[in-house]
């Protein structure tokens, strides 16, 4: 990573965009849902800074949904955010993001994950250094291609700008980082995922952290209203909620975000905000061969070229 610290950017300039993403998002969402309203919970942490946390339950749509924004700073970054650059341990920190999950009822309509991040971390005598994370991705229970090609085709859209092996690189970012190692498995079928951007400049950078955030509503609420009308039966609900736990173990085991966040003291409540309400486990459960719920692993949570498939 370029270190280009002598740009040091506006604060409130950043901070501004994400929590009028927050309120767009949750907007297009209550919209979607079209029966349940996000209520809002701010906090302050102890350490220094705050958010607030927006939740939806029980509506016709969201079974549970957050969108969560957060300023927080301390006298020292957290070990998930230095493990990359071991340099930075020990500086000051300030860290600013908007985070966001879905849980939709009906197990046709994919779960699915957002987060756009800023970070500075700063240190006597030494340069402010600072850089852009994020990204989305999609976790579908029985996924249909044409949305897992849209999906992809709007992240390679909000790419292509930026250079054409911008797309590329993220998506296969993204495919290493959502993977459940312990169990050999994707927890989905990707989409974007970057971090420790700022070599391409702040405008440059900003502009692209912006393009991921708003471009997530672009890729998501289609496949929302093609699919949320769509017949369930029971057997397909509790398959759904067995798949669920699957995206439990990566969050609490592997997820970077949910690590920075108890790390620093964060509010507990809000970083949890992620995980589904309601989630099956079973001892060595096998789907039958060649069932739509065999399908789900053994094709569509292999990394692939969704763009090839349009």
């Amino acid at each position: 990573m370029t270190d280009t610290s002598a740009e040091h950017p506006p604060m409130e300039q950043v901070r501004s965009y994400l929590m009028d993403l927050q309120d767009r998002i949750c907007l297009a969402l209550e919209t979607a849902d079209g029966e349940a309203r996000f209520v809002e919970d701010a906090w302050s942490r102890a350490g220094g800074g705050g958010g607030r946390t927006r939740v939806l339950t029980g509506g016709a749509l969201l079974e549970q949904g957050g969108v969560n924004f957060s300023h927080v700073h301390g006298d020292q970054l957290p070990p998930a955010a230095t493990k990359a650059r071991p340099e930075l341990a020990g500086r000051a920190f300030q860290a600013l993001g908007v985070s966001l999950v879905m849980h939709p009822m009906n197990p046709h309509v994919p779960t699915a994950h957002a987060n756009v991040r800023y970070f500075e971390a700063a240190a006597p005598g030494a340069e402010t250094v600072w850089w852009f994370g994020g990204g989305f991705d999609l976790t579908p229970y029985y996924p249909v291609t044409e949305d897992v090609v849209h999906w992809h085709q709007v992240a390679s859209d909000i790419c292509w700008p930026y250079g054409e092996a911008v797309y590329p690189r993220y998506k296969k970012w993204c495919d290493d980082y959502f993977y459940n190692r312990h169990r050999q498995e994707a927890r989905g079928v990707g989409g974007l995922f970057f971090d420790d951007l700022n070599e391409w400049g702040f405008e440059r950078s900003f502009g692209f952290m912006k393009a991921v955030g708003n471009g997530f509503l672009d890729a998501y609420l289609p496949i929302v209203e093609r699919r949320k009308t769509t017949a369930w039966t029971e057997a397909q609900r509790d398959f759904q909620l067995y798949r669920r736990g699957r995206y439990v173990e990566f969050n609490l085991v592997y997820d970077r975000g949910t690590l920075f966040g108890l790390q620093s003291g964060g509010r507990t409540e809000s970083i949890l905000m992620s995980l589904p309400p309601q989630v099956h486990w079973r001892y060595n459960w096998q789907p039958e061969p060649n069932s739509s719920e065999a399908e789900l692993t053994d094709y569509f949570l292999q990394p692939k070229n969704w763009l090839a498939l349009a």
